[in-house]
């Protein structure tokens, strides 16, 4: 005890009663002398106090002297310095290139980058350096979130006056269903487009090379234009679902629903884990004393605020302003590169030919995942195709699983929803393809020009290769560019995410369990009357649902009219007996989503933070996923395609690859050494092969099982078992805005006496089967594009030489500029035409009533000459009731 006897005996009489055992453990701390001096003169001076109080006392001292800062950067042990062993692995002082060629030494401006990095004694970088301050970066999260907040209320503004449905639940959740292309493409870019996508996709360039980027960019975009396939397929057999969680319950009843509700979960749980991640690891490396704690918070403000207002409506808008960004920033950092026009001194490169100098001398470790001939300039890396598999299989369960993309699905009409997902993926290739391409590539480069690795192992795994690229061609302005860049993907997928988990929370969990409007009803039954909507086998002779569609309703139209005019707080009782009591319901969830929303989002923080403590990384995470949810992809699939599928076939899919997937995976993972021990368990389990093997046989198994499973159930298929399936999908509906009401203008209708008044399947199909082979084409031959032709086309070069590698460059660059091009024009042009076209509309309807009143009717209602009432007089009325009572009634869609 340092020259104190008294004290060494006080403690060891402590430890021998369980006391302050942990005092041992703090002899490794440098202030231990100064504490237990500091300890001797306290219980020199509180002889007599009880022990207890002692302890107590000097607990206080322990913290008041430690240096900690209370946060979880104290557990962390960074590495300061990369061993020699370890750079002796990628430096060369010759040209990497294919066999059979003569050796060649690297070009001058090599030799003398490495040599202006070792002048005068200086030490190789190493890391990013939090150089952004803390009050700058509170300032850009105010901005961002005032003008996230702005453009959600203008979205507001726009459905209130124009449109005249701000308040509907429905309008909350679906942006009213009639979304164009062009924002259906940018809020698929934006969804998409996570905060992995921006960093992952940079890391599998450093490590892998030129085919990490096209594996990212490849293995992701095949999923979004398969799903044009599953959106068609959603709006013509069950045009009126909000979730496919409710396709999956009206087939096959509450129990399998609840079992895909849970997965449902897990994806968002993942997707949200990812954001964080990869959204902390940088604001936490660029920000000085930004804590990770802070980051979290600042994140899910940000987040919550604009959904909250706007619900999905508003994330369609704001993120056609984040793609524009995302799209201007990624430009800038190419042209930074590529073309260096400012001659910045600290950039070695300028042209294609200079990137190349420095990447062609720089090998790729010899490992068991390598590439060939330890060139980053080559499409033969084993690494890179295991990643490409996994990613793919990952891919398609986050997609299928995800609420989010089926809410974009459904708010846009069929032949918009399908172009939109074709186009939006397409022009989402170009993000991780030019990014990853330019940023990751760079990072090769500024490594080799230093003659050291500018990252570790764990820094390039945590996504900062990108974020230190930008730091030291850019500095300060790369450094803001990178924290737009983050905040923009963050801030569109994290409120895409709040709004899924929030939709299926009041679609698939409080309006189904909870507290559903009739808890009695059975299947085929009308909501608001409890009659059959149709014939049953049996009992023929039964009373059917003779409910009057809103639009037909003269005492809806008098309660909406009436509360119009009242100046009210508190606004009449509506006096509609058929359906009164539903719009009352309707009003309550949407009051429910609000709450939701806010929960959804403040419950990411704690995601955050204890994904940071347990120490996962970005990689770890991203390869996860699919293992935990790609079992499901298949299942998702028949349930909406196929009419043979069964409750038991699906469970069975999607329970059983997840565990087959799992086991694999453990099983593989524990022959590594250490085993799946505590301290190597993120380790083992995040290796290339054991992850491989365990997504490909989750999806497998999954496949297999929900197939086989399902005929062993269901042998026998006949067109009326057929029939009776899709009518328990077409049975999905709001009474209050049905689905018909949305479609009658491509189906050519009139407006149905009863609500669930609808053309025939086979009608729907047809009309829309243009949209259907269109997808389905799309889908087939990306696909090939994607996985067959193009990487199979690569293969034919064994490595780049600079006539090839100008032209894999050019390419990426090209792409990314005609992408930038439709996603900042195209969108803009077509909601503004929209907007005018709608105002336009509403125009003719004022005129129609005032001609329908001096016409001498004195009705307080006025039908027009097809039996309807004029749509102004409606929506006029439900805008001003709804817009100044939260207490009433949801208004009528149109």
């Amino acid at each position: 005890s340092f020259g104190c006897p008294e004290l060494g005996s006080y403690l060891l009489g402590l430890k021998s009663v369980g006391g302050l055992e942990f005092v041992w453990e703090l002899y490794c701390f440098s202030k231990l002398k100064a504490i237990l001096k500091q300890t001797e003169e306290l219980l020199w001076n509180t002889m007599g106090v009880p022990n207890f109080c002692k302890t107590g006392l000097i607990l206080i001292l322990i913290v008041i002297q430690c240096d900690a800062k209370g946060d979880f950067e104290d557990f962390e042990h960074p590495e300061t310095s990369i061993s020699p062993e370890r750079i002796a692995q990628f430096y060369t002082e010759t040209l990497v290139q294919s066999a059979g060629k003569e050796e060649q030494r690297c070009s001058e401006n090599v030799f003398k980058a490495r040599a202006r990095a070792k002048a005068n004694g200086k030490k190789p970088s190493l890391g990013v350096q939090p150089t952004v301050g803390l009050g700058a970066a509170l300032l850009i999260f105010l901005g961002v979130g005032i003008f996230a907040v702005g453009i959600a209320q203008a979205f507001q503004m726009v459905r209130k006056h124009v449109y005249h449905d701000a308040d509907n639940l429905d309008t909350a959740f679906d942006a009213g269903g009639k979304v164009s292309i062009g924002l259906t493409a940018t809020t698929i870019v934006s969804q998409w487009t996570w905060s992995a996508t921006l960093l992952q996709s940079s890391t599998v360039a450093s490590k892998y090379g030129i085919s990490g980027p096209y594996w990212y960019a490849g293995g992701a975009t095949i999923q979004i234009i398969i799903f044009s396939i599953l959106s068609i397929m959603l709006k013509t057999r069950a045009p009126g679902a909000k979730t496919f969680l409710q396709v999956i319950k009206a087939r096959f009843g509450s129990r399998t629903h609840l079992v895909f509700c849970t997965f449902a979960f897990f994806t968002n749980l993942i997707v949200m884990m990812s954001l964080t991640i990869a959204g902390t690891a940088v604001l936490n490396s660029l920000v000085a004393d930004l804590s990770p704690e802070l980051a979290a918070m600042l994140l899910a403000s940000v987040i919550g605020g604009y959904t909250l207002i706007g619900g999905l409506g508003a994330t369609f808008y704001v993120s056609y302003f984040n793609t524009a960004l995302i799209f201007v920033l990624i430009l800038m950092l190419v042209v930074e590169v590529f073309y260096n026009p400012f001659e910045n001194p600290e950039n070695p490169f300028g042209s294609s030919e200079s990137v190349f100098e420095f990447i062609a001398c720089w090998k790729a470790p010899e490992e068991k995942m390598g590439n060939k001939g330890g060139s980053y300039l080559t499409f033969f890396s084993s690494g890179g195709l295991v990643f490409g598999i996994v990613n793919i299989v990952g891919n398609f369960g986050t997609v299928f699983c995800d609420q989010a993309y089926w809410q974009s699905s459904v708010a846009a009409k069929p032949l918009q929803g399908v172009w939109g997902f074709i186009s939006g993926g397409l022009t989402w290739f170009a993000i991780p393809f030019t990014l990853a391409t330019t940023m990751g590539l760079a990072y090769l480069g500024l490594s080799s020009a230093q003659g050291s690795p500018l990252l570790t192992e764990e820094d390039v795994m945590k996504g900062l290769a990108a974020p230190l690229v930008a730091q030291k061609l850019l500095g300060t302005t790369g450094e803001y560019a990178m924290i737009f860049l983050i905040l923009m993907a963050v801030m569109s997928t994290g409120s895409a995410e709040v709004i899924a988990v929030s939709s299926i929370v009041i679609y698939d969990v409080y309006q189904a369990y909870i507290c559903p409007f009739k808890p009695d009803l059975k299947d085929g039954q009308c909501i608001l009357c409890s009659r059959y909507l149709r014939k049953q086998k049996g009992d023929e002779d039964a009373q059917l649902c003779d409910c009057k569609s809103t639009a037909k309703c003269e005492a809806c139209a008098s309660d909406t009219i009436a509360r119009a005019k009242s100046t009210s707080t508190v606004k009449p009782h509506y006096t509609c007996e058929t359906h009164k009591d539903y719009k009352e319901y309707q009003e309550h969830l949407l009051n429910y989503k609000n709450w939701c929303i806010v929960l959804c989002t403040f419950l990411s923080i704690p995601l955050c933070l204890f994904c940071w403590a347990v120490n996962l990384n970005l990689a770890w995470t991203y390869y996860f996923t699919g293992i935990l949810i790609s079992s499901s992809v298949v299942p998702i699939a028949v349930s909406i395609m196929w009419a043979r599928a069964t409750a038991t076939g699906v469970i069975f899919g999607v329970i059983g690859g997840c565990a087959a997937g799992m086991t694999c995976w453990l099983t593989y993972a524990s022959t590594y050494p250490g085993g799946l021990s505590l301290a190597t368990f993120v380790q083992n389990t995040g290796e290339e092969l054991p992850m491989l093997v365990g997504n490909i046989v989750a999806i497998g198994v999954g496949a297999v099982f929900c197939i086989v499973v399902t005929f062993i159930t269901r042998w026998k298929m006949t067109p009326e078992i057929e029939e009776a399936e899709w009518d328990k999908t077409r049975d999905i509906d709001n009474p209050l805005s049905p689905w018909v009401a949305k479609y009658k203008g491509e189906l050519n209708l009139d407006d149905g006496e009863n609500f669930h008044d609808r053309p025939p399947l086979e009608i729907v199909i047809r009309k829309f089967r243009a949209a259907k082979i269109t997808a389905y084409v799309a889908a087939v031959l990306f696909t090939l594009l994607f996985v067959c032709i193009w990487p199979g086309s690569m293969l034919s070069i064994d490595i780049l030489d600079l006539s090839g590698f100008n032209v894999w460059t050019t390419m990426s660059r090209g792409w990314a500029f005609v992408a930038a091009a439709f996603i900042i024009i195209v969108p803009m042009y077509q909601e503004v035409k929209a907007i005018l076209k709608q105002i336009t509309q509403n125009k003719k309807d004022k005129l129609t009533e005032k001609e329908n009143y001096t016409n001498g009717d004195s009705q307080p209602l006025q039908h027009n000459g097809n039996g309807k009432i004029p749509n102004g007089i409606q929506n006029q009325a439900y805008a001003t009731t709804l817009g100044s009572n939260k207490h009433g009634s949801l208004e009528v869609l149109h």
